[in-house]
Order: structure tokens, then sequence, then C-alpha cells
């Protein structure tokens, strides 16, 4: 599952890659939402393209409430389910049937802007962490929904779904990944005319193994009270037990 993210781009270059304007309703700098390393478990803000406001780029809190309960209370919704991944992630497959993604499905989807993500492999009852990027270093639109709480909390999930075969042999045991959507999909992700049919092809398209790299990292990335928010947690860390993969 994807818990843990990189977003390095600057606010204005996000813009320019999204063809959108940061929203003036925050005072969004230009670094305000770059890090090499977010753990989805510490729930913070990162920048969405909505649905409902395709042309903006605003926060929201990585993490997906109900719509019915109070954003307010999100330490201690975010407490109880952490069992069940915090909101952080949603599978697609259940994404027209589940209880709360079906309210966002149609009309509360999104792109999330990251330009790498982080799974385990594991291999002799350990778990290595990689970082998956584009070989171009360019963003991925990312799949998400989110909701609007009752007092104005936006909260996002990120879409995830079966593994390729690159990423199944990196997250080679739940073989999952998130939804990366070519970039000719991305308005079609958003438009609300689509229609289930056309959602789920969009889910189901490929995108080109050949584009994407990784490697190990340090395990500094699943270390508490470490500060893994910094340029080296994205280069390669070599790795005894581990030969490469790629």
């Amino acid at each position: 599952m994807c818990y843990h993210t990189s977003q390095t781009k600057t606010t204005s270059q996000l813009e320019k890659r999204f063809n959108v304007s940061r929203d003036k309703r925050y005072d969004i700098g230009e670094l305000d939402f770059t890090f090499y390393h977010s753990n989805g478990f510490a729930h913070q803000n990162i920048l969405i393209v909505p649905q409902q406001e395709p042309d903006t780029l605003t926060p929201a809190k990585w993490g997906l409430i109900p719509p019915d309960q109070p954003g307010a209370d999100h330490e201690s919704y975010y407490k109880k389910s952490i069992r069940y991944g915090s909101g952080l992630n949603a599978r697609s497959e259940k994404l027209f049937d589940h209880f709360v993604y079906r309210l966002s499905a149609y009309e509360r989807r999104c792109l999330v802007p990251l330009d790498g993500f982080f799974e385990p492999h594991e291999k002799a009852g350990k778990k290595f962490p990689y970082y998956i990027h584009r070989k171009n270093k360019e963003c991925f639109g990312v799949a998400g929904i989110y909701t609007i709480t009752p007092d104005n909390y936006v909260t996002v999930s990120l879409l995830t779904k079966e593994a390729s075969p690159f990423m199944a042999e990196i997250h080679n045991k739940r073989k999952r990944q998130p939804v990366l959507l070519k970039a000719e999909d991305e308005n079609a992700w958003l438009d609300p005319a689509a229609n289930r049919e056309q959602l789920e092809a969009i889910i189901a398209s490929a995108y080109k193994d050949e584009s994407l790299e990784g490697w190990a990292v340090s395990r500094d990335l699943f270390r508490t009270g470490v500060d893994s928010d910094r340029p080296s947690i994205v280069e390669p860390f070599p790795y005894s037990e581990l030969n490469a993969l790629f």
C-alpha cells in the first residue's frame, strides 16, 4: 500500500505541469508543499486538483474521513481507523461499492501531484524501502478521491490497484501500487460526465513500466524520531543482503 510519498516540485512547477492556479483562499508558498518524504500516518496536508475546481491546486489532509464525520475530530478518527489504514489508500476495486468511497466516486475525484513514492520489498523476513519515480523525474498525476466534512475539512485518499510486473517485483508481498494516471487520462479522470465504465477503464489502463525506475533507500524511512524528510532519503542505499532488482 502507498503510505509514503515524495513531492519535490515547487508550487509554480505544479501549476505549470497541471495547468492550474494555487487556491487563493490559502497562503500557499513556493515550498509549503514540497517534501522528500511524507509519512502518511502523520496526516499532513498535501496538494490536490479537485474535480469540483479542476483549475485549482488546493490543500487536503491525507487520510479520507467520511463526509458525515467532523474533521475537527480527525485525530480521534485516525486513531480508531488505523487498523484499516486511516484512509490513506482506497482500493480501486471497491470504488463504487465501499460505503465511504462510493460517495466520492462520481463527484469528488482528484489528481494528487507526486514525483515519487515508497514501497517495501521483503526478503528473508526483512523489509527494504524502495523509492519509485519516473526516469525523467517528472510528476505523476495519482488518482485520488476526496471528501468535505461538515466543518469544511478536505480529506483525500490515494487509489491503489494490483501491481504491474515492475511494481510486483518491488512490492513483492502485497503486490499493490497507486493508480498512476497517464497524462492523457488526467482530464478524463476529473470529467464530471464520466460514467462508471469509463472510470474503470482509466483505472485499468496500464502505466508504462519502462518509464519508471526504483532503488532501495535508507531504513530511516521507517524509523520514528528520525528526520527522514531530507534529500538523502531518495538516494540509493546499499544493503549487503539485497541484490539490485534493476
